[in-house]
Order: structure tokens, then sequence, then C-alpha cells
């Protein structure tokens, strides 16, 4: 059962992986500057679904770490694990507080609002500037949008793979 486990991280691990380097070549017209749909968090939020909390913390560090050695932008590293980790710790404790009532979508539009935040904190820490709050809100308007596309495929993913019975890879 343990290995299974394992097995399906790694698979969640490449395929968020996979995600952030093919979102690495997509520029978005229609956004704001560094904005991202954040595919990868697809993953994540299925991950959260499936998985226990700390696998889900593993997958994510594991395809922050390894997407900044492959896309080769050290600099980002700080920024994307800074807003990967609140963002699953809110997706968490949202799932956790909500129980039932908090679906895919909703736990994943906390998701990129959250990820979002923890950006412009860590940016405001870096560059010791407060003005880039004044980002903020347009950051957080791009997170909920994409949040609730990524929630949704999200959710369909996951009633997939529940009919398909994914929990024998689980639970053996």
């Amino acid at each position: 059962m343990k290995l299974r486990r394992i097995i399906l991280g790694a698979i969640l691990t490449s395929m968020a992986l996979c995600l952030f380097i093919i979102e690495s070549f997509i520029q978005l017209p229609f956004a704001f500057p560094g904005a991202k749909i954040g595919l990868a968090n697809i993953i994540s939020v299925i991950s959260l679904y499936l998985l226990s909390p700390v696998e889900t913390m593993i997958i994510i560090i594991l395809r922050v770490f390894l997407g900044t050695i492959l896309t080769g932008n050290l600099s980002s590293f700080l920024f994307s694990l800074s807003g990967a980790m609140l963002s699953f710790s809110m997706m968490f404790i949202a799932m956790k507080v909500l129980k039932d009532r908090a679906s895919a979508v909703g736990v994943s539009m906390i998701g990129g609002i959250s990820h979002n935040i923890g950006q412009v904190l860590v940016a405001m820490l870096i560059l010791q500037n407060i003005n880039i709050f004044w980002y903020l809100p347009f950051l957080l308007i791009t997170g909920l949008v994409t949040g609730i596309f990524i929630g949704f495929t999200a959710k369909y993913l996951i009633e997939h793979l529940r009919k398909i019975n994914v929990n024998y890879m689980i639970k053996g």
C-alpha cells in the first residue's frame, strides 16, 4: 500500500512538473505582468482530495524545486515557493473548516488568491517597498478567475479518478 502511494505521488509530481513547464511557454495577452494560469495547481487540488496533506505538500515542493531547476529561473524560486505554500495552507484549512461544503472550485479559488498574496508579501519584503501592495488587486482578480478554471478542471478529474477507482492505488 505504501509503494502505491509513492507511485501515485511520483505520477502526480511528474504531471504537475509537465504542466508547469508547458505553462512556461504560454504567454497570456490579457493578463497582468507575472500572472499565470497555474496549470500545475490542478494537480495540487487533486492531490489534496486524494492524498494526505504531507504527501500533497511534498508534491508541491518538489514541483516548485524541479520546475525552478528545469526552467532555469532561479529568481522566481522564492516567489513560487512562498505562493505555493500559502496557497496549500489556505486550501487545506478551507477543506478542514468547510468540510463537505468546500468544493474543488471553492478550494481552488482560495488557493489562487492566496498564492498571489504570498507572492506580493515576499516581493514587498525583498524589495522593501510597500507600493507593490497596489498591484495586489489586479493579481487577486487574476487569481480568482484562474482559480475557478483550475477548480472546475480539478473537480472534473477528481470525479473521473474516483470512477476508475483510483482509491485502489491508495488503499489497496
